[in-house]
């Protein structure tokens, strides 16, 4: 365990700087697009409609937050006060400020240079590397980093939290909980049945609303302390509170690496679902992920902290394992502290509450995962479906489901944190080695819409190569403008329209 641990930490506390060194990077090379793009994304995720081969941003939406909103947002704020203390917060936030427009970005390059496979659209890192840096060889160890991530490593992460979350609510044994939500799991990957499926989706945004709505009660019902709460964690964020100030640099990296985990902004999860959004410019659905990002740490994860943190339902341990807080003497950093929260103004109701929301958004999070592993595995086999390849895939996210629920949290914590870490730092370098057709991209869909129009992308005519996708669907209009002699070329005005 002392070596995991050694590892994580070579991975992650340097990644913690550059993490929010790419997220500034992009900010300024997209002039703040997240930020002064805002009624654009907002418009983007309701106007888009699907298509035969692609599907709407909103639904493009929904199925990245199913990835996003998971047991980052409860469980992984939780440990990351206790490592970091309430300072780590302030990081959180901030690196998802500075990380929508990584996630912009990624997201941009997905959709530039997606390709149809088996009648849809499909992209996301290995596609971009491929056919953006050209790098053939890097593509395809991408691709069989995220496929043996998504597809066995880190939905331990996710079971591991049901768990634990149960367990502490109705003291179900671990080993129980692993064989119903592995079986339920099953019933869904095996060809089960969409109604699963489609009844998580729509209880997750209930649950989400829900959830913020008990934070809203906790927070009424605390008045008097919330502007001592907020005094402590910005205090403690930037070293000027006398408990918390000696590890301000802990706040730094768990604050980033919890808000990663949670986000996966520049981590290159959330580029897959992107992908298959059918848009007329990548820009919109770039600005609908980096809004994603905004709901899932701004909103959820901020939540949950402030909830944890003005309730005093955290302990806070030191990097040498020295106790700096002991508010609540045995209690486990993880769901434990959220459902305590919780539990301070109704009592009894908040582990169950907390176990019902966890569950829902970490299986909601498993059926993303999947479809991620089937990405990069239909990459790795050239867009040909194999049978038994798909079948190894399956029977491989089974049984790290049902490992991680009755392994030690410490242990699932840490190798998901090697995983993520290890795909973040290869993602973001070549999500830096792409800016500049980021940036092409970026400028092309700010010129159109200064000029009154509905974006549209011809990579041809900025440049671009490599997405073939685009040129082809570029190539009627490309015709049209050019007009036999005597004759007035559509103008991009007509064909906005």
């Amino acid at each position: 365990m002392d070596t995991l641990v050694a590892i994580s930490d070579s991975i992650w506390n340097p990644m913690a700087y550059f993490a929010l060194a790419v997220g500034l990077f992009f900010t300024v090379l997209t002039v703040g697009v997240q930020f002064r793009r805002l009624p654009d994304m907002l418009r983007e995720i309701t106007a888009g409609k699907t298509s035969e081969e692609g599907i709407s941003p909103l639904q493009a939406l929904l199925l990245t937050l199913s990835s996003r909103v998971g047991v980052g947002n409860i469980a992984g704020v939780a440990t990351a006060i206790a490592a970091g203390g309430p300072g780590a917060l302030v990081w959180m936030a901030l690196c998802a400020l500075l990380g929508s427009a990584a996630a912009f970005a990624e997201t941009v390059l997905a959709q530039v240079y997606k390709r149809r496979v088996a009648g849809e659209h499909r992209g996301g890192i290995p596609f971009y590397v491929e056919h953006g840096l050209k790098l053939k060889w890097l593509a395809v160890v991408l691709a069989l980093v995220t496929f043996v991530g998504y597809g066995f490593v880190f939905p331990g992460v996710q079971s591991n939290n049901i768990a634990a979350s149960v367990e502490g609510a109705f003291g179900v044994p671990g080993w129980v909980t692993a064989i119903v939500v592995t079986g339920l799991f099953a019933f869904v990957v095996l060809g089960g049945t969409r109604r699963i499926v489609g009844a998580a989706q729509v209880m997750v945004p209930i649950m989400a609303v829900g959830y913020l709505l008990a934070t809203f009660v906790i927070l009424l019902l605390n008045l008097d302390s919330v502007v001592p709460t907020l005094g402590l964690i910005v205090g403690s964020a930037f070293g000027a509170h006398q408990v918390f100030g000696g590890i301000v640099g802990a706040a730094v990296a768990w604050g980033v690496r919890r808000a990663v985990f949670s986000n996966v902004a520049g981590v290159g999860e959330g580029t897959f679902g992107a992908a298959a959004s059918a848009v007329s410019h990548p820009v919109k659905q770039g600005l609908v992920q980096a809004f994603s990002i905004f709901v899932d740490t701004l909103l959820v994860c901020t939540a949950t902290g402030v909830m944890i943190v003005v309730t005093g339902s955290y302990n806070v341990v030191g990097g040498d394992g020295a106790e700096l807080m002991t508010n609540v003497p045995g209690l486990a950093a993880g769901p434990e502290y959220t459902q305590h929260a919780v539990d301070t103004v109704a009592p009894g109701f908040g582990p169950g509450f907390v176990a019902v929301a966890l569950f829902f958004f970490a299986f909601t999070t498993l059926i993303a995962f999947y479809y991620i592993a089937s990405t990069n595995l239909l990459y790795l086999l050239g867009g040909r479906a194999v049978g038994w390849a798909s079948q190894g895939l399956k029977i491989g996210m089974l049984a790290i489901t049902f490992y991680g629920a009755v392994e030690s949290a410490d242990v699932i914590w840490t190798i998901g944190d090697i995983g993520y870490g290890s795909l973040g730092w290869l993602n973001m370098v070549c999500l830096l080695l792409l800016s500049p057709v980021v940036r092409k991209v970026a400028r092309d869909y700010d010129a159109q819409r200064g000029q009154g129009l509905d974006p549209r992308f011809d990579p041809v005519s900025l440049g671009i190569t490599g997405a073939d996708f685009w040129a082809e669907e570029a190539q009627p209009e490309r015709a049209t403008d050019t007009a036999p002699p005597g004759r007035s070329a559509t103008g991009p005005e007509e064909l906005a329209q």
